[in-house]
């Protein structure tokens, strides 16, 4: 067999800083959807980017009879309509084409547990793999407790104050519990087979280049650093927009919600790093610290008033790109008289010494009109008396981080319009990745995925940002749960949420900033 190190034609001008061993990745649940749209294709890039070990493999673990030339047709096939490289490189793939394989069982079978296990030693004496291995959980939440026991009873995962001489780690997709309860539940079933160093919570906007990014803008340029606190910002405003539904997500969704699926994990996360104080150094373990300083210091929600703090929308029929579409509860597997919410409004405040009195507005909805996840730092205004008679073409400077799509970063400053007069108007200074560097930054996956192989954890999150985040939102599910909406569906389709999402910011003199 080849290595994949010999066939890639682009491994020496791209190879990885990062040291990776050799290693066999093994992704459960591998005819999901997220395995043909997301990971097959970014670990194909990995391999067209020169990034993989040269002793690597993968093997799918599902529960449907498949050989390994129907998985490997089925793979390609995803890779050919996902990947960001394409047309498929053939040499490439042909050689990445014999380093991936197929093992059916079910996830319960102990049999199936020790099959596997008799598979991968062939494939570390047939592919030089060593006994490394990363387990990727795309499965079902509920499945995850039951396949980290059965990897640890047969001996798939190593404990590592015995084993030296080789690795185990286990990937963990979203949602990590359904709420603080049931995440500390699951924090403790796991932590009974894996050592914390052992776990990987994926969250795959911290795999995002704007993000990795922002500690790079914020602590290596001094003069945004200085502007970075309650002298100067009068409010920041995270926006995860999507102009989709819930498509074929309706089970599912009807079990999360916005809340859950997108604010717990993707925005807490993003509203750290925003957040955060500068890390004694770039290791995992100074970055993670500060990031639980802020989550120590996030405000309870105050329920007795939860409407000046908490707006939650769901979408009705409406238009969007010219075409009808329907309403939230029309979709297949929704309850026609549903409560989940598809959009969330929050206010947060950050009670310390940096971000005293600053709110932290965030916002993330499905079928609003365009697709966009953003941070906007919006500055605090200028003294006036000089400029009240353009006072409509002066406005709050504010920076902008784009994390998708178009990745980039841009600041809007006031500017004389040229001529005799003295108006003014709003200009953008903008930088976007692709354009200045001439390619296409790596999918998040692509990133995340290259880490865990590292064993750097940097972009993961740790067990106690996870119940942080989990210990401020479920008093607020609690509570949504007990008092059921009466005005549901309460924004249509194609607009920017419900109006309440507006009143929150127009009683605070604000308004969300215009994307």
């Amino acid at each position: 067999m080849t290595s994949l190190a010999a066939q890639s034609p682009l491994q020496e001008a791209s190879r990885s800083k990062k040291h990776i061993d050799p290693c066999v990745l093994v992704i459960f649940g591998a005819t999901g959807d997220l395995t043909g749209r997301k990971l097959i294709p970014a670990i194909y890039n990995l391999a067209h980017e020169g990034q993989l070990p040269a002793h690597f493999a993968c093997v799918g673990f599902a529960r449907r009879e498949k050989t390994h030339d129907q998985f490997r047709q089925e793979m390609l096939a995803a890779v050919n309509e996902f990947s960001r490289n394409r047309p498929v490189n053939k040499e490439v793939w042909d050689t990445f084409n014999e380093h991936l394989f197929y093992h059916q069982s079910e996830f319960d079978d102990d049999d199936g547990y020790e099959k596997l296990r008799t598979f991968l030693e062939q494939i570390d004496k047939q592919h030089g793999t060593k006994g490394n291995r990363v387990f990727y959980l795309s499965t079902q939440p509920s499945y995850f407790p039951l396949i980290i026991e059965k990897l640890n009873k047969h001996k798939l995962t190593y404990d590592i104050n015995q084993e030296q001489e080789k690795w185990s780690r286990v990937i963990i997709e979203k949602p990590f519990g359904h709420d603080l309860k049931s995440a500390q539940e699951l924090q403790k079933d796991i932590s009974q087979h894996l050592d914390e160093s052992q776990i990987y919570r994926i969250d795959h906007y911290l795999g995002k280049e704007t993000v990795q990014n922002l500690m790079v803008f914020r602590f290596s340029n001094s003069i945004f650093e200085a502007l970075w606190n309650n002298h100067h910002v009068d409010n920041v405003q995270i926006t995860v927009s999507e102009e989709i539904g819930i498509g074929t997500r309706g089970r599912l969704w009807e079990e999360a919600g916005m809340l859950r699926d997108i604010v717990q994990n993707h925005m807490m996360q993003l509203l750290c790093h925003v957040a955060m104080e500068p890390p004694t150094s770039l290791k995992a373990d100074s970055i993670h610290a500060e990031k639980i300083k802020v989550m120590s210091a996030l405000r309870p929600l105050p329920l007795d008033d939860i409407t000046k703090t908490a707006i939650r929308g769901q979408y009705g029929p409406g238009y969007i790109d010219g075409k009808d579409v329907i309403g939230y509860r029309q979709e297949g597997n929704v309850d026609p008289k549903s409560s989940v919410e598809t959009y969330v409004a929050l206010k947060i405040f950050i009670d310390n010494w940096r971000w005293a009195g600053v709110p932290f507005y965030l916002r993330a909805g499905k079928r609003l009109p365009k697709r966009v996840t953003e941070i906007a730092i919006i500055f605090k205004q200028a003294p006036g008396y000089l400029f009240q008679s353009n006072a409509k073409g002066h406005e709050p400077n504010t920076l902008v981080i784009r994390i998708q799509p178009d990745e980039g970063i841009s600041m809007k400053m006031n500017c004389k319009i040229p001529g005799f007069s003295s108006v003014m108007q709003p200009v953008k200074m903008d930088f976007r990745y692709g354009s200045y560097f001439g390619s296409t930054p790596p999918e998040a996956y692509e990133r995340l995925i290259c880490d865990c192989m590292a064993g750097d954890n940097t972009l993961f999150a740790r067990a106690d940002e996870a119940l942080a985040s989990w210990r401020l939102l479920t008093p607020l599910l609690d509570r949504w749960a007990a008092e059921k909406p009466t005005d549901f569906p309460n924004y249509a389709s194609g607009t920017w949420g419900p109006k309440a999402a507006d009143t929150l910011l127009n009683n605070d003199g604000r308004e969300w900033r215009l994307i």
